[in-house]
């Protein structure tokens, strides 16, 4: 008969940091010792942190949204290095299915790849919002109340002392509310939500109840961009700026409408502030090399058309417009005035013969 351990390790992606807190919370109120990244490890010791807390506790409950796996296709992210490092050590993994989260949806089946196939054959438990208390009972009572047999590994000094400076700082935030949390369920429908109007609408409501949210009013902004609202998808991009000032997508989709508007001092200014906080951004990077191009810089052109090759050799946009930038000098003005030039069609957009930006940034 294994022990009954009571240590918790919680996966979680960004965006659904209220949906964590609620759960610590409410594990840590019945006698749970739970590791959670709620206000960020230091860069320096992230992952030696993160592993070794994995390590050190007997279950592993990740969360899953529609929104959670979108970039676990990529080998670096952490959430998909999180939960391989839980199934390569075998431990008690729950994952918990928040906001019609579906293994079985086209989206989520292609993100389960490779080892993070295995995650759809351990039992879910399903966390609706208005039935939040029961669905924890029930993982504390028949998930969480298991024998275990793995083999824990103790933490380094650096390690517990990072996981108690996290649990104390959990413990000492404000009680997550069932608003909060349905308000995190009207996000995640406007992620899932396919129709523009649509997902207009699930923003609008998450925003009503939690003004907050700074990535609501990001897609919110994105989807106004995308029917062509440039001023109220600007107008949502800089609340989500000053909710988070750090929001590289955000300046880089502010970047972009502004671009759009034919306004190159503001979209270089965005794409630049977005390049500071994210310096491996290749996407702005090619749209500031555009935009100075544009502009008639023939240093910096070209220059942030490398930088972007570097960071991603095989970005097709960004060596068709360094080759714009390697024009002799003479031509320039005269490309510089026929791409400022509205077309008949779209009065803000230049004609792509002269150079291809990187669209909007995708949704959080």
């Amino acid at each position: 008969m294994g022990r009954i351990e009571k240590t918790v390790f919680l996966s979680y992606r960004r965006t659904n940091a209220p949906w964590a807190l609620a759960i610590s919370q409410n594990l840590t109120h019945h006698g749970y010792d739970v590791f959670f990244d709620f206000n960020g490890i230091a860069s320096g010791d992230f992952e030696s942190v993160i592993l070794e807390n994995i390590r050190a506790r007997a279950h592993f409950i990740v969360l899953l949204t529609p929104s959670a796996l979108e970039r676990c296709g990529e080998p670096g992210d952490w959430l998909r290095r999180e939960i391989e490092t839980a199934l390569s050590i075998q431990r008690n993994i729950v994952p918990l299915m928040l906001e019609s989260f579906d293994f079985g949806a086209p989206g989520i089946a292609r993100q389960l790849s490779g080892t993070l196939a295995a995650l759809k054959s351990y039992n879910a438990l399903r966390v609706p919002a208005e039935y939040f208390d029961e669905a924890m009972e029930r993982l504390r009572t028949k998930f969480l109340n298991v024998p275990v047999e793995a083999v824990l590994h103790p933490a380094s000094p650096l390690a517990r002392q990072a996981a108690k400076v996290e649990q104390s700082a959990a413990s000492a935030a404000p009680t997550v509310t069932e608003k909060e949390l349905t308000a995190q369920e009207w996000f995640e429908r406007g992620v899932n939500a396919s129709d523009l109007d649509e997902q207009i609408r699930f923003y609008s409501e998450a925003i009503r109840l939690e003004p907050d949210i700074a990535n609501a009013f990001y897609n919110r902004g994105r989807a106004h961009h995308a029917k062509g609202d440039v001023e109220g998808a600007l107008k949502d991009y800089n609340e989500a700026i000053r909710l988070q000032p750090d929001h590289a997508a955000a300046f880089y989709n502010r970047g972009f409408a502004y671009d759009n508007k034919g306004d190159l001092n503001g979209a270089i200014e965005n794409y630049s502030e977005a390049i500071r906080l994210k310096p491996d951004y290749a996407g702005a990077l090619n749209n500031r090399g555009l935009a100075l191009y544009y502009k008639g810089d023939v240093e910096g052109a070209p220059k942030d058309c490398n930088e972007a090759i570097r960071l991603q050799p095989e970005y097709a946009f960004a060596f068709h417009n360094r080759g714009l930038a390697r024009k002799p000098k003479a031509t320039w003005r005269v490309r510089s005035r026929i791409a400022t030039r509205p077309s008949a069609s779209s009065p803000t957009r230049r004609p792509s013969m002269l150079g291809v930006r990187c669209s909007m940034q995708e949704a959080i």
